[in-house]
């Protein structure tokens, strides 16, 4: 993430009134820090979660780069295509990880609750029955033929299963292009408790 705190034990330190505790962190020296983790074998590539373009920049052109980022982890669904960042990533060869493919849970206290139920959509409905298929499954398999990795989350058996079964049908070229038009360009996890980080990358376009 590009949100530093408070280096120490606590993941999200907050002072006495409730309030973060930042770090102003450079995210080029945290990236030569990812990318020392590789030369020495601890792990096998590098990624990042909630870039934007302008941070993804910093790191692309920073000089001596070693290692480019693999993967950019972002919220991507039927209603939150990430069309420009897509294409931006494409060109780089960084693989797009959609998280949140199935839209959230409905809580407010972190969730966006503007954006109506993705499962619902009338659309994903229809398209769903013609295959014999849940909403959940068409949503992933949209993401899946747009070259997105998905990572939906459950803690249901039954469901865990279904999420693999998306592999014995194809989306056609048009009902492609409807899904993609339902896109609304509204986020359902907005992280608004840190909308006045320095590094926030909601605040720009892509």
């Amino acid at each position: 993430m590009p949100t530093a705190f408070k280096p120490g034990d606590t993941f999200y330190p907050k002072d006495e009134n409730g309030k973060y505790i930042y770090h102003e962190t450079d995210l080029c020296a945290t990236w030569e820090a990812m990318e020392a983790c590789k030369d020495a074998g601890l792990v096998k590539s590098l990624g990042i979660s909630n870039f934007n373009k302008r941070q993804l920049d910093l790191i692309l052109n920073k000089p001596g780069l070693k290692h480019k980022p693999v993967s950019n982890q972002v919220e991507c669904h039927p209603y939150f295509t990430q069309p420009k960042l897509m294409e931006y990533c494409k060109q780089h060869d960084i693989v797009i990880v959609g998280y949140s493919p199935l839209g959230t849970s409905r809580d407010a206290s972190w969730v966006n609750l503007k954006c109506p139920p993705l499962l619902e959509d009338e659309l994903l409905v229809s398209v769903a029955k013609k295959y014999n298929k849940t909403t959940a499954q068409v949503a992933l398999r949209f993401n899946l033929q747009r070259g997105v990795v998905v990572i939906p989350k459950s803690f249901n058996p039954v469901r865990i299963k279904e999420n693999f079964q998306i592999f014995d049908f194809s989306l056609s070229e048009a009902e492609m292009k409807a899904i993609e038009g339902l896109n609304k360009n509204i986020r359902f996890v907005e992280l608004l408790m840190w909308s006045n980080h320095p590094e926030y990358p909601f605040h720009d376009e892509f």
